[in-house]
């Protein structure tokens, strides 16, 4: 069984995030607690695994799993998966999988990197969570939640980089990740951004592509453009650019290819 290994939203090694990419055998193909088991081997944020087929007009069933539990959508390992795929020769030009939020679409762009077409996910009005700016160690802005994810503004780029935030109190809330943004600092960047998800298992992830279908439609109507640069301020980095399209969203990045083996097991 070929496994990979693939640093996504970089096109530098050793940035970006990293995502394990397996190919499991026929026996293997819809057992997810073996599934499950290789992720936990693996230590990455999350692992794909990619099976042939998926029903209409999927190419393949594409499932990701944190270390510790499987996940409904995840934008770093697809685009890690698209690599793999483009870059075995087992696709060509585009793919489209079959996953747990609906048919997902992956394409080769002209200009470089790979497109990937997420479903938009609106921010949505809600409560500030008592004792956040606490856990946090700032002052909040302003707070939203889209998906199962709670998006907090803060007062500036410098702020998100210093975050050194309470990681058990984070994960008592009843959020998948908390994503926390500002405005860019300059540059090509239209806002920066860094995403802690201890509750299922991840303290910080590096870059997270499904964070930006909800980064995307916040930040647009602030920026007047629908088209954004945005850049997530892990000690690995990674940019993510969004376009928005109605309710999908297209996340775009570069995926550089650094593992690849066979698992035995």
């Amino acid at each position: 069984m070929r496994i990979f290994v693939v640093d996504a939203f970089t096109d530098t090694p050793f940035r970006g995030n990293p995502a394990g990419v397996c190919l499991p055998d026929e026996a293997h193909a819809s057992d997810g607690a073996w599934m499950q088991q290789v992720a936990a081997e693996m230590r990455h944020a999350e692992t794909a695994f990619l099976v042939p087929g998926g029903g209409g007009d999927a190419d393949w069933t594409l499932r990701w799993f944190t270390p510790e539990v499987e996940v409904d959508l995840c934008g770093h390992a697809t685009l890690a998966s698209a690599r793999v795929l483009f870059g075995e020769g087992l696709a060509r030009g585009s793919v489209r999988f079959a996953t747990r939020s609906g048919v997902l679409s992956a394409h080769e762009r002209s200009g470089g990197g790979i497109g990937l077409d997420f479903p938009a996910l609106p921010p949505r009005p809600v409560a500030e969570p008592e004792g956040l700016a606490e856990m946090l160690g700032v002052r909040v802005s302003a707070v939203a939640a889209g998906g199962g994810d709670l998006l907090v503004e803060v007062a500036s780029a410098d702020v998100v980089r210093g975050l050194a935030p309470d990681l058990a109190a984070v994960a008592a809330l009843p959020y998948r990740c908390v994503v926390v943004t500002a405005a860019g600092d300059g540059g090509e960047t239209d806002f920066c951004s860094r995403v802690f998800c201890p509750a299922v298992g991840i303290p910080e992830d590096p870059v997270t592509g499904s964070a930006h279908c909800v980064l995307g439609p916040y930040w647009a109507p602030r920026v007047g453009r629908t088209r954004l640069t945005g850049y997530q301020a892990s000690s690995r980095g990674g940019v993510v650019v969004v376009e928005l399209h109605g309710d999908r969203v297209t996340l775009i990045g570069d995926a550089t290819l650094v593992l690849r083996g066979e698992l035995t097991v």
